[in-house]
C-alpha cells in the first residue's frame, strides 16, 4: 500500500474512536467532527514526513482536541475548559498521556455512546441512519443521498436537523441507563450492521483494503454490544452473520482487483477461526427458538460456511430459510437472493419466473440484471442475456463489477463469432 493509501485507511480506522472521544470531551457533533477533520489534514501533512504514530487514533484525538480547544477559546461561546482538561501543544509527553487513558472501558464507553445518540428514539428512524452513516462510517452527504435515493439537499437537511436537535439539548450525550439501552439495541444493532456493510461492499483492490477496518470495527462493537446483552440472540445472530462474512475477505477478490464469487473462491483462504467463533455464536442463538432476521442471514451464511465445496452447499434449506427471511423482511432485494436459491434446487426457468416481476422495483439495481443475464443465458436466450447484461454494466458501481458481467459479454460474443465461423 501506498503511504496515502496506508494513512486513508488509518484514519477510517480511528474514526468512531476519535469522533467519540472528541464528542465526550466537547459535547458538540458539529465541532467534534470539525476537531477530526483539522487532525485528520494535520495528519496528511505530518505522517508521510514523520511515519506513523504509535496509535493513529490516541494522535487524532490530542491533535483535534488541541485544535477544538483554540478554535473554542478564540470563539468565546463557550465556557473555558478546566486547566487539567487542556494539552498543551509544547507538552511533548502529553500524547503519551492520550494514549495511557485510552482503555478498553474508555474506548467502549465512547463509541457507543455515539452510536445511541445517533440512534436516539427522539430523531425520526431516517435520520438516525443518516448521521449514522455520517459521523460514525464518515460516509460523505453524496454516497448517504444515493443509498437513499434522494437528493443531497435534501439529506443534508435531515443530517443537520438531527445536529440541530442534538445540540439542543434534546438528546443528552450520557450513555444510557439499562431500559433506554434496551430500547434502543436493535437500532444500535442496525447501525452497526451498516458499519459492516460500508466495509464489505469494497470494490477490490486497494479499496478493499482501505475499507476493512471499517468491517473490523463493526465486529468489535458488535462484540461490545453482545456484553451488554449476553443472551440477546439477535444481537449474538448479529456477531455471527458479519463474522461469518468478513472470514471469506480474503478469498473475495481477484490480484487485479476484480471479484470472485462464492462458488469460485478459493475455501482454504476462509478464516476458519472466525467460522468457528461464527458458528458457535448461531447455533447458541437458535437454541433460545426466537427467531429474527439476524440469526436467519447468519444461518444462510452458516451453511455456505460448512459447505467443503460448493457442490455441498444444501441449497435447499438455503431456499426455506429465505422464504422465512422474506417473511421477516419483505423485501424485493431477498426474493432476489430467494431466487438465486431456486435456480439451484428447481432450475433457471422457475427462477426467472421468480425475478422478472421485480423489474419495477428493482430497475436501477445492478445485481437484479446480473441475475436475470445469467438466468437467460443458463436458458439458451443469449439476446436477451445480452441486453440485460449492457443493463447490468450501465447500473456496475465499481470496476469489479463491470469486469464481471463484461465476462459474460466477451463469452457471448466469442460463442457467436464460433458460431459464424462455423
Amino acid at each position: 500500500m501506498t503511504d496515502t493509501a496506508w494513512i486513508s485507511a488509518a484514519l477510517a480506522a480511528a474514526r468512531p474512536q476519535a469522533i467519540g472521544a472528541l464528542l465526550r470531551y466537547f459535547r458538540d457533533l458539529d465541532l467534534a467532527e470539525e476537531a477530526y477533520q483539522d487532525a485528520c489534514l494535520r495528519a496528511l501533512k505530518a505522517w508521510p514526513k514523520n511515519g506513523p504514530p504509535r496509535d493513529p487514533a490516541a494522535w487524532l484525538i490530542f491533535v483535534g482536541r488541541n485544535a477544538a480547544i483554540d478554535a473554542v477559546r478564540k470563539r468565546k461561546h463557550h465556557q473555558a475548559l478546566p486547566e487539567d482538561d487542556v494539552l498543551a501543544d509544547d507538552d511533548g509527553d502529553a500524547e503519551s498521556r492520550v494514549v495511557a487513558r485510552l482503555d478498553e472501558a474508555d474506548y467502549r464507553d465512547d463509541i457507543l455512546r455515539l452510536l445511541f445518540i445517533c440512534c436516539h428514539p427522539a430523531l425520526a428512524p431516517t435520520h438516525q441512519i443518516a448521521l449514522a452513516l455520517r459521523i460514525v462510517s464518515g460516509l460523505t452527504v453524496r454516497q448517504i443521498a444515493r443509498a437513499f435515493l434522494v437528493s443531497e439537499a435534501a439529506m443534508e437537511q435531515r443530517i443537520t436537523r438531527a445536529k440541530g436537535r442534538i445540540a439542543s439539548g434534546e438528546i443528552p450525550f450520557e450513555t444510557p441507563g439499562p431500559q433506554e439501552r434496551a430500547e434502543r439495541a436493535g437500532v444500535v444493532a442496525a447501525m452497526i450492521y451498516l458499519v459492516f456493510n460500508e466495509g464489505y461492499s469494497a470494490s477490490g483492490g486497494g479499496e478493499a483494503s482501505m475499507r476493512t477496518p471499517l468491517c473490523d470495527e463493526a465486529i468489535r462493537l458488535g462484540r461490545l454490544l453482545l456484553r451488554i446483552f449476553p443472551t440477546d440472540p439477535e444481537v449474538m445472530g448479529l456477531v455471527a452473520l458479519m463474522l461469518l462474512q468478513h472470514a471469506r475477505s480474503s478469498a473475495r477478490f481477484a490480484a487485479n482487483g476484480e471479484a470472485i464469487l462464492l462458488d469460485d473462491q478459493d475455501r482454504g483462504l476462509w478464516n476458519r477461526t472466525m467460522i468457528a467463533e461464527g458458528l458457535a455464536l448461531i447455533d447458541k442463538a437458535m437454541r433460545h427458538r426466537q427467531v429474527g432476521s439476524y440469526q436467519v442471514q447468519a444461518a444462510i451464511a452458516a451453511l455456505h460456511a460448512r459447505a467443503a465445496t460448493p457442490k455441498d452447499t444444501d441449497w435447499a434449506q438455503i431456499e426455506l430459510l429465505y422464504a422465512t427471511l422474506e417473511l421477516l423482511q419483505p423485501s424485493p432485494v431477498i426474493t432476489l437472493n430467494r431466487a438465486v436459491a431456486v435456480s439451484k434446487t428447481r432450475g433457471a426457468q422457475a427462477a426467472l419466473d421468480m425475478v422478472e416481476p421485480l423489474a419495477d422495483r428493482l430497475g436501477g439495481y445492478f445485481h437484479f440484471f446480473g441475475l436475470k443475464g445469467n438466468l437467460l443465458l443458463q436458458l439458451g436466450r443469449t439476446e436477451e442475456a445480452r441486453i440485460a447484461f449492457d443493463r447490468a454494466i450501465a447500473l456496475a458501481n465499481s470496476p469489479a463489477e463491470a469486469a464481471h458481467i463484461r465476462m459474460h459479454l466477451d463469452r457471448l460474443l466469442a460463442e457467436a463469432q464460433a458460431a459464424s465461423a462455423s
